[in-house]
């Protein structure tokens, strides 16, 4: 038996739009992804969100769910257009209420609530009339968000994310366009990024200042992929070190050292904006842990001097800003989203987090994978997704006893959701869900995850 810490957190996370639902109902204003799913051709099949697993009329439903797993916490999202209609302005109340109604309910069920601020879902006149993440006033418009938040919920909330994946919202977003707003630049995902830091720097000073005495935590979910040397060449342990830098560090060095990485600075040169002393001042420190979203693992090689020919997962322009080219292992077994299963990745990437910024505290705030799931005699075998997780885990748990400092770990997801650009065909959860009924089944790994949480280890 490998055992975990005794203070260690077992939770699963899920986010606003991916399950909730209602997307016109309870007073919410439009989201940039109601938009970019309305949208022909942006989606697998035409799908949206608008009903998703409608959790926000079933939410008692799924809150006990986890009571039934003996989940210890639980992660989710708020959307900022069901606070704010349009992204500023006064709260809106059913919003307020329904959040509040599922914090009750989780603390009723012995769950601790996790919130992240931000999951992606940006009030719709925010982009139409402000241009989103481009323009320097969003940093104060999100915190006076992140104020109502605060308000309203901090009294039983002692546990806060600003942004999930600010790297997805920037390249994906601003870079690539396969994500809302669906922009595409080798500019903007830079400009865009600099605003989601500053962004979650005042909303972690208005934190630390307006409501220190809600004796809370505040941070930020950063993901990455680890990046493992094609060779042991010179060349290409700088080409992996690299993309980790352009990667992680792009957004983690500010909130942990203060400033971007120098070889961003080098090779963006006057793309990539400037911090001011203030600005640096109020990131460096700005979170109270280290959130890592942790997926999958890639081959990295020099490319300096050579066209890139392939760009995977979409890199957008940051591939030929890194010169990094990306492969995997033709041998690594893949998950149904075709990202290669590599267990011991997440063993170095604890490391070089470890390493880097100085020993914080880590919560691995998201990591699952999507499988072939279907249900057979009322059930759902998911061998698959149970090896994943157990081989992960094991990694984590070699992390932990060579002293790396995890205190958590949030499986994604709670259950079958909207898988963004996929759409409801990729499956990470522990529970199936039925898109056409809401029905929820558990899943094979839900049983196997409980055992896991009860017995506070893996076999």
């Amino acid at each position: 038996m490998k055992n975990f810490p005794d203070r260690f957190i077992w939770g699963a996370a899920t986010s606003s739009y991916q399950i909730e639902g209602a997307w016109l109902q309870g007073g919410k204003g439009l989201s940039i992804w109601d938009a970019f799913c309305h949208t022909p051709g942006k989606i697998h099949q035409g799908q949206t969100g608008d009903i998703a697993c409608d959790h926000y009329h079933r939410f008692r439903e799924d809150v006990a769910l986890m009571k039934a797993m003996g989940l210890q916490a639980y992660r989710f999202s708020i959307a900022w257009p069901r606070i704010q209609p349009l992204g500023y302005g006064q709260a809106n109340a059913e919003g307020i209420a329904f959040y509040s109604a599922l914090i009750d309910e989780l603390l009723a069920n012995d769950i601790i609530p996790w919130v992240t601020l931000y999951h992606w879902d940006l009030p719709l006149a925010l982009q139409l009339e402000k241009d989103g993440w481009l323009n320097p006033e969003m940093p104060a418009l999100f915190r006076a968000y992140a104020d109502l938040c605060f308000e309203h919920f901090g009294d039983r909330v002692k546990n806060w994310i600003t942004f999930n994946e600010p790297w997805v919202a920037a390249i994906l977003g601003y870079g690539q366009g396969v994500f809302a707003p669906g922009r595409t630049s080798n500019v903007e995902p830079y400009q865009a990024a600099h605003h989601l830091l500053l962004s979650h720097a005042q909303a972690v000073q208005l934190y630390r200042s307006k409501y220190r005495g809600q004796n809370g935590r505040i941070g930020v979910a950063n993901n990455c992929d680890w990046r493992e040397p094609r060779t042991d060449s010179p060349a290409d342990q700088d080409a992996a070190q690299r993309a980790l830098e352009f990667f992680l560090g792009w957004f983690a060095d500010p909130i942990f050292l203060g400033d971007y990485p120098q070889v961003m600075r080098e090779r963006v040169k006057e793309r990539l904006p400037v911090f001011s002393d203030r600005e640096r001042d109020w990131l460096k420190g700005s979170a109270d842990f280290f959130g890592l979203n942790h997926y999958t693992t890639m081959l990295a090689q020099d490319s300096r001097g050579a066209k890139i020919t392939q760009e995977v997962y979409g890199n957008g322009g940051l591939s030929e800003d890194q010169e990094v080219q990306l492969s995997i292992d033709p041998s690594w077994q893949k998950t149904e989203m075709g990202w290669a299963i590599v267990p011991w990745g997440i063993r170095k990437l604890l490391h070089w987090i470890d390493a880097r910024y100085a020993h914080p505290a880590i919560v691995i705030t998201e990591n699952g994978c999507a499988c072939p799931d279907g249900i057979e005699k009322g059930a759902v075998h998911d061998p698959l997704r149970i090896a994943y997780l157990s081989s992960y885990l094991g990694e984590v748990y070699n992390a932990l006893s060579a002293g790396v400092d995890v205190r958590g770990y949030f499986l994604w997801s709670l259950m079958d959701n909207f898988e963004w650009a996929s759409g409801f065909s990729k499956r990470f959860g522990l529970h199936y869900v039925d898109f056409a009924t809401g029905a929820r089944i558990g899943k094979d790994s839900a049983k196997w995850y409980s055992q896991v949480i009860r017995q506070n280890g893996i076999d």
